[in-house]
């Protein structure tokens, strides 16, 4: 058989190429014989740059630069450079994974922009930013604020800093971007405020009490009619899609003229996965939580439907499977195992890839011809 595997990151535990790997590994155990094609997948949260600089290989150049984090403390970004393209993961700039205390009201996306603003000094004529994972929920206003855009209020002091904010100059952040392409690579297709914004959908993962919730939402609407306008033609762009995506990144790469594309479609596009699939018997791919979120933008809903596409069966393997065969079959996927129904989640916390690995060995047992 020859099987692709596509997995994504097995969050706080293994990389995607590191859970490709263990799940290659495993498989050959049983199907020593079988092709296994590693294809580790990202959505544009952490691990963005890792599946790209796979998948170009010598054909781009990686360059980092240090940035503020959420906090301000220093944080390494890297650029992966290809030709006038450059693809950042604003992950590395403002993630949660950057946080020892979490500080929703303080954080900041200062550090995207200026890692933004190093591309372009260093002649990028096309940007592609990452978002997801992020420990911000400030609407992108650090980010503007880098980039030269100015206030009444703090744009740089998370979603303290926006209270009483009346006022927004965009010009200079998009004179310092003019002629240049801006492409946003994002995981989900939040819009930015509301019943199913970015504060109250991902506010409280990121430390946000259910009071704060409400204060930000207020906030980050007032800084869409500081940056925007009041009418509802001029509000727009913070219902678009993406615009909630990484607390708000979205809309403030928005209003500076980005277009929106899906993560994941656009690494799966670069690394030729549907040509992967078009030639395999099998579909492989995997996450730490195989659960609702799993759904549109995410890592396995992509593979699963390019599989769809070639009529190749998809199979997860995850850390933690909590959907039903219904909802499962509707993703696209075959079937799902879970490392924590065999192990225990202490033992699979503990050593993923062991475990990872022995999943794998099982399950080639039912689905290598």
């Amino acid at each position: 058989m020859r099987i692709v595997v596509a997995p994504d990151k097995f969050a706080g535990t293994l990389t995607a190429p590191q859970a490709a790997r263990a799940i290659a590994e495993g498989w050959r155990r049983t199907a020593p014989g079988d092709e296994l094609v590693e294809a580790p997948m990202a959505d544009g949260g952490p691990g963005f740059l890792d599946a790209l600089q796979g998948a170009f290989g010598a054909d781009a150049r990686l360059e980092v630069v240090t940035v503020p984090g959420p906090l301000g403390e220093p944080a390494p970004v890297g650029l992966l450079v290809a030709g006038d393209t450059v693809y950042l993961e604003s992950a590395q700039a403002c993630g949660l994974h950057l946080v020892s205390e979490r500080r929703p009201m303080d954080a900041t996306t200062v550090g995207v922009g200026r890692a933004i603003a190093a591309a372009v000094d260093g002649g990028a004529r096309r940007i592609v930013v990452g978002l997801g994972g992020s420990a911000t929920s400030d609407g992108g206003a650090g980010l503007l604020a880098a980039l030269g855009a100015t206030s009444d209020v703090p744009l740089d002091a998370g979603p303290s800093g926006l209270d009483g904010v009346t006022e927004v100059d965009l010009a200079p952040a998009r004179a310092r971007l003019e002629g240049i392409e801006l492409v946003v690579a994002a995981d989900v297709e939040t819009t930015l405020l509301g019943m199913f914004g970015a504060a109250r959908t991902f506010g409280p993962q990121k430390g946000l009490t259910d009071e704060q919730v409400i204060t930000v939402d207020h906030r980050l609407d007032c800084f869409v009619e500081a940056a925007c306008g009041s009418t509802p033609a001029e509000r727009r762009v913070a219902d678009q899609k993406g615009a909630g995506a990484a607390g708000g990144l979205g809309f403030a790469l928005l209003v500076l003229g980005a277009e929106v594309t899906s993560g994941i479609g656009l690494v799966a596009r670069e690394a030729g996965l549907a040509d992967l699939v078009a030639g395999a018997d099998l579909v492989i791919s995997g996450e730490g939580a195989f659960d609702y979120s799993s759904r549109a933008g995410k890592v396995v809903h992509g593979v699963a439907s390019i599989a769809m596409e070639h009529a190749t069966p998809c199979v997860v393997l995850a850390g933690r499977v909590d959907v039903g065969s219904r909802e499962m079959r509707a993703l696209g996927v075959e079937s799902a195992y879970g490392m924590v129904d065999r192990v225990g989640e202490e033992a699979a916390l503990r050593e993923p890839d062991r475990h990872l690995a022995d999943l794998a060995e099982r399950v080639a047992r039912s689905w290598s011809a």
